[in-house]
């Protein structure tokens, strides 16, 4: 009897140390900016067997991945990934917005200190969590292409962030993490970031992910580490074909090569074992057809001539005054001061903004600041990418296929509401293949990770682990 219990304690301890033991030592976040399920699929054929197949193959794929509101653009969604919760928590609600009270654009990383910092992300990120629970002995690195998707990515308390200067074609770190700051980026400051011998950005930020893992030793000891690396699925700029087709073949067969040489790099210099990636995509598309050429019903919506419109649409209601301060994207901003002076009530000057508004050729719904706060779920994609001290006081969402044009700024974007697909992937420590087509959103990866590295989710993240 004390023999077979003996054994039965043995077994138990010896599962619990393999199950301690499969906690991965390196987290590798990779979100590939515009990547689509569709040409995935499309042109799987051309695709080496270590790149998108091997993950794909191998890994456990979350087929319907989705964002929880909407817009999504670039800086949002990685604020998203990072946090695991929402713009009206996190407070990134776009790559950029407008003061409140000088009604000047904000930069999302902007600081008028170091230039560039998370100052504006109100919530703590995985890589912030991962340095709390070990007392900072994590590292934690965010690598990208633009100061946004690096400094999002990274977090607060991660050792740097490190991005492309695509003017000066430098790479580039903020003084925002100088007390953590490694003399070995330095050495890199005075080199050209892309040069002849790499074929794509992709692949020059896949060299200095894995330059980054080497030198700051990442992975090696039993403190879990992250990277996060933000990559391109996009058409290159100013490079437009006739065929989109053939255009976005070569975009993927490039991804997929650069996609399967960092993996296999970072296999062999940490162990398949000790490395858990995650990849997925921003769940974005900048395409912008013009309709019209092809008879789609389309049509343009201005949102300067229509707040001034606004203005003396108000101005004949309630008197003489400037009631709207500002326009932005799509949201306008009212005076409150102006309003508070004349008395008047906020809930009839908002009820008489959407009454116009709502009459104008191409809108299909006009949204309130006191309409998405009293909401009880029924414009939660709405609702989740607002934020009551940074969003307008009106969101203007025009009808698919319109075009919404700032002629003062320039702006222009064409309103689709139509399901993006991309996946979510989970690959390596462990993991069996498993294809999964349940529809999830992407605020469950956040409280993934942090159960597999045994701590505690971001701090505004409610949602619940994937597995």
């Amino acid at each position: 009897m004390n023999r077979y219990l003996a054994l039965l304690i043995a077994a138990f301890a010896t599962a619990e140390m393999q199950a301690f033991q499969l906690a991965p030592r390196l987290v590798i976040n990779i979100t590939i900016d515009q990547l689509r399920s569709d040409y995935l699929e499309a042109f799987s054929p051309l695709f080496t067997p270590n790149g998108f197949k091997k993950l794909l193959r191998e890994g456990r794929v979350y087929e319907n991945a989705s964002y929880p509101f909407s817009p999504v653009d670039r800086a949002s969604a990685l604020a998203t990934l990072s946090t695991g919760t929402t713009p009206f928590y996190h407070g990134i609600i776009s790559t950029q917005w407008l003061d409140r009270n000088s009604l000047h654009p904000v930069y999302c990383v902007f600081d008028n200190r170091h230039l560039f910092s998370p100052q504006y992300l109100q919530t703590s990120t995985i890589g912030d969590e991962m340095k709390v629970n070990s007392r900072g002995a994590s590292i934690v690195y965010g690598i990208a292409s633009s100061p946004e998707a690096a400094i999002l990515s990274a977090g607060h308390a991660a050792n740097n962030a490190i991005w492309i200067d695509s003017q000066a074609n430098k790479w580039k770190t903020s003084t925002f993490y100088a007390n953590n700051a490694d003399k070995w980026i330095n050495a890199f400051a005075g080199k050209p970031a892309i040069d002849k011998s790499h074929s794509s950005e992709n692949d020059v930020l896949a060299d200095m992910a894995l330059t980054t893992i080497k030198t700051a030793a990442m992975g090696v000891d039993e403190v879990t580490d992250l990277l996060s690396l933000t990559l391109s699925a996009a058409a290159p700029k100013g490079k437009q074909s006739n065929n989109r087709q053939t255009e976005m073949e070569s975009v993927y067969r490039q991804l997929d090569r650069t996609l399967g040489r960092l993996v296999n790099d970072i296999e062999r210099q940490v162990g398949k074992e000790r490395v858990l990636f995650v990849l997925t995509s921003t769940g974005r598309d900048e395409d912008s057809e013009d309709y019209g050429n092809y008879r789609i019903p389309t049509g343009t919506f201005y949102i300067n001539r229509t707040s001034k419109l606004l203005n003396v649409y108000l101005s004949a209601i309630y008197g003489q005054g400037q009631y709207v301060r500002a326009y932005f994207h799509n949201q306008i901003y009212l005076n409150h001061k102006l309003i508070e002076q004349k008395k008047l009530s906020l809930h009839d000057v908002l009820n008489s903004c959407q009454e116009l508004l709502i009459q104008n050729a191409g809108v299909s719904d006009v949204y309130t600041l006191e309409r998405l706060l009293a909401d009880n779920g029924n414009l939660r994609s709405i609702k989740n990418g607002f934020n009551p001290s940074k969003s307008g006081d009106i969101i203007i969402e025009v009808a698919p296929g319109w075009k919404l044009n700032n002629e003062e700024t320039l702006e222009s974007y064409t309103s689709r509401l139509a399901y993006i697909p991309f996946p979510i992937v989970f690959y390596g420590n462990g993991i069996e293949h498993e294809n999964i087509f349940t529809p999830i959103t992407v605020d469950h990866i956040a409280p993934t990770i942090a159960k597999s590295i045994r701590i505690r989710a971001p701090n505004a993240c409610s949602k619940s682990p994937l597995f």
